[in-house]
């Protein structure tokens, strides 16, 4: 399916004749407008909190409050706004989903992804940070998050995340 099989009319003079430009544009046959298809910004985090004397790293993980995969475990993050670096927008979901207040979050690896949203399959190019928080932080699930839970680094399995980029980030987050 071409990722903008659901555009039907132009966006710049209404036309009906919208037709495939390539694989990533459609075309306007009666003004020229071309539209393309470009990949959305999105990040995730993994927030580490330094462990105690003799106890291990922790991970920060989530749980979905909502689609695609209601109820798997999900990294914090979400899309970048069209104001924003990756970074202000990875500091900005964080706060919002956990209310945490972070700083300069460490950029880690990129992963394009499909990501389902109102009946659509939007691109996305996924960005990972890495983020240290001190022991005491009390993060509190907001947003679309419907809870969250420190994990010993030991005990996260990637098949427990639901979404197909944050999976692939966390296996290669563990093996380091």
């Amino acid at each position: 399916m071409h990722p903008l099989e659901k555009f039907a009319y132009c966006p710049a003079c209404g036309s009906p004749h919208f037709v495939v430009n390539n694989v990533k544009s459609k075309r306007c046959t009666d003004c020229g407008f071309i539209y393309y298809a470009n990949a959305y910004s999105a990040t995730a985090a993994f927030i580490l909190r330094r462990p105690s004397e003799g106890g291990e790293e922790e991970l920060l993980v989530a749980r979905r409050a909502n689609e695609p995969a209601r109820g798997t475990l999900d990294l914090p993050g979400g899309f970048v706004d069209m104001d924003e670096t990756g970074e202000e927008g990875m500091c900005r979901e964080i706060l919002e989903e956990t209310g945490l207040h972070v700083e300069h979050p460490e950029y880690l690896f990129s992963i394009p992804n499909l990501y389902e949203y109102s009946g659509m399959i939007i691109h996305t190019l996924d960005m990972f940070y890495r983020v240290y928080v001190s022991p005491d932080v009390q993060p509190v699930a907001d947003d679309d998050t419907a809870s969250l839970r420190w994990m010993p680094l030991s005990e996260v399995q990637p098949a427990l995340f639901g979404l197909q980029s944050i999976r692939q980030a966390v296996e290669r987050f563990i093996k380091g």
